[in-house]
């Protein structure tokens, strides 16, 4: 027992404190960069607007965000639904603090392939599964189980083939399926160049915990989505460490 002045302090409240804060600080670790963060900030803004209310005597904006406010556990799963859900999907996967290890052959195969389609600019769209499964996708797609070859890939993704314009799916480091559709995610209004490749990684990698890289046919550039978001500008070293990054967090 640890006595803080009158607070007396036992072992099981610093083993609660302690599961507190390290709940609380993976949580910001999976919004960090994500819309939620921008949510979350306009539930703070309305708190001190509430409280602002109140004190300078605006009653019926108090009264209204009162209201507002008394629903907070509804608001809270109506505005993060998603995020939550891939939260619990994402816990119940694969626990909450395992980590995984990804071989340098398969990167190397995997950014050889990116490379070489970047370089004549044909269009790829690669997903690699993490923790989510992504069984459902597999199953729209033609079934391959083939090991991952830079070869197979820059195969699979020549406009002779009939599998080209889907996304190629790898899973326990093997080619699962080719040809796969993925939801689509809202281009974003100031990136008119993003075209239906860009859109269907960022949905599989909002829904999911997956990764997926594009390769634009148009300007042969390339692109990883991780959460919904977009990193561009990728050669081989950036483009090998931010999917060792992604993969093995």
């Amino acid at each position: 027992m640890l006595q803080i002045g009158n607070i007396s302090v036992g072992w099981r409240d610093m083993v609660d404190v302690a599961l507190v804060t390290l709940l609380f600080y993976r949580i910001i670790l999976m919004v960090k960069g994500t819309r939620a963060v921008a949510s979350i900030y306009g539930l703070l803004l309305v708190l001190v607007v509430y409280f602002v209310a109140e004190e300078v005597g605006l009653y019926t904006l108090h009264w209204l965000l009162g209201n507002f406010l008394g629903s907070i556990f509804l608001v809270i799963i109506i505005l993060f639904n998603r995020d939550i859900r891939r939260a619990l999907t994402e816990m119940g996967a694969r626990g909450f603090w395992r980590k995984q290890v990804v071989e340098d052959d398969l990167l190397n195969e995997v950014v050889g392939a990116v490379l070489s389609l970047a370089q004549r600019r044909v269009g790829a769209l690669i997903v690699l599964e993490r923790n989510v499964p992504l069984g459902d996708t597999v199953e729209r797609g033609v079934p391959l189980d083939a090991k991952v070859t830079k070869e197979l890939l820059i195969s699979v993704f020549q406009t002779s083939t009939p599998l080209h314009d889907g996304a190629v799916v790898l899973r326990g480091g093997r080619l699962s399926a080719a040809g796969c559709i993925l939801p689509l995610a809202v281009a974003p209004q100031d990136r008119p160049e993003y075209g239906t490749r860009h859109r269907a990684a960022m949905g599989i990698t909002e829904e999911t915990d997956a990764v997926a890289i594009v390769v634009s046919e148009e300007r042969g550039a390339v692109t990883v989505s991780i959460a919904g978001r977009l990193t561009t500008a990728l050669d081989a070293t950036r483009l090998k460490r931010v999917l060792r990054n992604a993969l093995e967090r």
